[in-house]
């Protein structure tokens, strides 16, 4: 009889792998198939998650920037003055905007007293300047317009809002800020003598010369050429010309606003600006081809004034800022007319 030694199998650690009855791999264990499932499902999510948040931070960034972008547009700086581009004596001129928040500097030509022979003019044209543009706003042309009334007898004063100011920036406020600059600029040429003061307003200009007008009674006429007024509609339509946003750009633009100017869109009196009937002449001059400012806006309010003197001129195909370039001779001789037609009723109003 012959006897066959057992050894003692260790139980701690189950089976040897080469004795399993039914042996499996890792890909059939169904708990770690599951785990690993589980795993795979969860590095999806968080995958989708963080993508998700990077578009979300992309959008926010870019709105943000084209936010900013308006806030604090390009301007290019002055490149020349009175003296050198049309041989007039001019003196700059540095004064604290109306609300006090703002600083504002440009520059004062007193009118040529010697040709007519008379005491200093009490008469003084304002000038307001466009949005992305400052004081010389040269395709107007703003200087070539200073000579013409500084041969009329009138005092200038041309001055830069605070988005196009090199040493007192501010951001754009769509008027709110800079009506009160403007406002500071017609105390100014007041401080200097006048007493007949027009605003001759260009583009956003002209419709913070509108926004003006509704805080003030020392502005006795206006001229108002391509007519702006902004809106959160005029804005998102400019903002399309340059690049295609989708509809919901507008909204997130109007948010992020204020994080730049401390103002928002809503609180521009964009609606009274247009049904205002204001007591002063209008002269109102705009072109049908006109795409950043529909010509339309400029016909309602222009037919919604009162004085006998306000009047429009809608040019055909005419385009923004630039009517005085295609028509200058007519161009000057409108304006003169209002002009020469302003003084007499002011003169009048005084006897």
């Amino acid at each position: 009889m012959s006897t066959t030694m057992m050894t003692p199998m260790p139980l701690e650690g189950g089976f040897p792998q080469s004795l399993q009855p039914f042996p499996l791999g890792d890909s059939d264990n169904p708990f770690l198939l599951r785990k690993s499932r589980s795993r795979g499902k969860h590095l999806l999510v968080a995958s989708v998650a963080s993508l998700t948040a990077m578009c979300l931070l992309a959008v926010i960034i870019f709105h943000g920037y084209v936010a900013w972008m308006l806030a604090f547009p390009y301007v290019a700086p002055l490149s020349s003055n009175p003296q050198a581009a049309i041989g007039l004596d001019y003196e700059d001129v540095v004064f604290p905007s109306k609300s006090g928040n703002t600083t504002v500097s440009g520059w004062f030509i007193p009118a040529d007293t010697e040709a007519v022979a008379s005491a200093p003019s009490a008469r003084t044209v304002v000038f307001s300047h466009g949005y992305g543009a400052n004081r010389e706003e040269s395709w107007v042309p703003m200087y070539e317009l200073s000579k013409l009334l500084h041969g009329l007898n009138y005092n200038i004063l041309l001055f830069d809002y605070g988005y196009a100011s090199k040493e007192y920036k501010a951001p754009a406020t769509g008027g709110l800020e800079e009506s009160q600059q403007l406002l500071a600029a017609v105390d100014y040429a007041k401080s200097r003598g006048a007493e007949d003061i027009v605003v001759w307003g260009f583009s956003m200009g002209a419709g913070t010369a509108l926004q003006a007008a509704l805080q003030t009674d020392e502005i006795d006429a206006m001229i108002l050429d391509s007519l702006f007024i902004p809106s959160s509609e005029a804005l998102f339509e400019n903002l399309n010309q340059f690049v295609s946003l989708p509809q919901f750009s507008l909204p997130l633009i109007e948010t992020m606003i204020p994080l730049w100017t401390g103002t928002s869109f809503g609180s521009i009196p964009a609606s009274e600006v247009i049904s205002n009937v204001y007591d002063i002449p209008l002269f109102i001059i705009h072109g049908t081809n006109d795409v950043k400012a529909p010509y339309k806006t400029a016909e309602t309010i222009a037919e919604g004034q009162g004085n006998v003197l306000s009047r429009s001129w809608i040019v055909q195909d005419g385009k923004h800022e630039l009517l005085f370039q295609v028509h200058p001779s007519e161009y000057i001789q409108r304006a003169a007319l209002f002009l020469s037609q302003v003084d007499q009723q002011l003169q009048a109003e005084r006897i």
